[in-house]
């Protein structure tokens, strides 16, 4: 079954000037560079099937493509009639090429739960009954679910919080303290 044909693609001269500087560009993202190279082509009357096939994408991502510059249309206008300068085209035409954001699942576990998972790693395991001289994530999570941070939460998830914070268990106070006499006469007395 044959494809239906592809919409027609209008690009400006300053437009293909803008897009061929992009593609030329050594610095500049794949993303960016593949997305200006599928305009171009199909500038040139090209079908999405060749692009996909000189591009090495789907057919579908070409088609994408030329529909979101399609729709861009009137955007794209306004942007050259107000403005002379290619910069302003330019990062509209970067804009126009950016992936949309994604809803994706909402996040599990809330700000204030994370803080909280966070602040049990900075207490003595001791402190809170544990026989142990070290937080570890088991007791990590026995600790958060008595207290009622969270109902459930996986012994991973933990150690993802705290690597992601920079945050080492420890049973020790953040700031040592020691038993010598400090400058300026000061003592400190530790535990």
């Amino acid at each position: 079954m044959p494809y239906p044909r592809a919409l027609p693609i209008d690009v400006t001269r300053r437009e293909q000037r803008i897009l061929e500087h992009i593609v030329r560009q050594p610095n500049n993202p794949q993303w960016l560079v593949t997305r200006a190279k599928i305009i171009l082509r199909a500038a040139d009357d090209q079908t999405n099937s060749q692009i996909a096939s000189e591009l090495a994408i789907t057919r579908n991502t070409a088609c994408s493509w030329r529909e979101r510059w399609q729709t861009s249309e009137e955007q794209r206008e306004a942007v050259a009639n107000e403005m002379d300068d290619d910069q302003s085209l330019r990062e509209l035409l970067e804009a126009i090429f950016r992936d949309n954001l994604r809803s994706g699942a909402p996040g599990k576990f809330s700000a204030e739960q994370v803080a909280q998972i966070i602040a049990i790693a900075c207490e003595a395991p001791e402190a809170n009954g544990y026989p142990v001289s070290h937080w570890t994530p088991k007791e990590m999570v026995m600790e958060a679910i008595k207290r009622g941070v969270v109902v459930s939460i996986s012994e991973r998830q933990v150690g993802r919080f705290l690597k992601r914070g920079g945050l080492k268990t420890t049973p020790d106070p953040l700031l040592a303290q020691h038993d010598r006499k400090r400058p300026g006469g000061v003592q400190k007395t530790g535990s």
